[in-house]
């Protein structure tokens, strides 16, 4: 387990760096990327329920570490979205990438408008708060379906190279 989560971990790492940079040369456009949906998708339907929300924590505390939210708010809203998607993920052909990239979009859905809940004042510009946040979720939600199956790869890849038979590894509650 320990090595499932280390590699999920470098993967995750991996998309922070990656977003950063996106997010950088979109910054003159005044546009934002967040995707949030990607750092528990791949465990959440692929993995046993404690590999997936401990990497789903550990991404959650990687996104806290750079942004303006109280320490812990990212990592606590992936378990809640990992634990979602782990508990309806036996209704679908979780194997399947396009299953992957709509629970992607639908988690990063829920947990961009739970963040939005969280950090937009409503004050006298709340509206104009929210235009920004829609338009920065249209982006996301495009980005995350472009990137999803290549970080679905990676994470393949890493795991594969670790050892673990992801046949084997989502099998099993606990």
């Amino acid at each position: 387990m320990k090595l499932r989560v280390f590699l999920l971990s470098l993967a995750s790492l991996l998309l922070v760096a990656l977003l950063a940079q996106l997010n950088h040369y979109l910054g003159p456009w005044q546009l934002h990327a967040w995707c949030g949906g990607l750092f528990v998708a791949f465990a959440a339907l692929r993995l046993d329920f404690r590999t997936g929300a401990a990497a789903a924590f550990i991404g959650g505390l990687l996104l806290d570490a750079g942004s303006p939210v109280t320490f812990g708010t990212h990592a606590l809203l992936f378990l809640a979205a990992h634990a979602v998607i782990f508990n309806v993920r036996a209704r679908a052909p979780r194997d399947e990438t396009v299953v992957g990239v709509i629970a992607a979009l639908l988690a990063n859905l829920g947990l961009f408008l739970a963040l939005s809940f969280l950090r937009v004042d409503l004050g006298p510009d709340s509206g104009e708060a929210w235009m920004r946040d829609f338009t920065d979720l249209l982006v996301s939600q495009l980005v995350l379906a472009l990137i999803a199956p290549w970080f679905f790869s990676v994470q393949t890849s890493l795991l594969r190279l670790g050892g673990t038979q992801l046949r084997d590894a989502s099998r099993g509650a606990f």
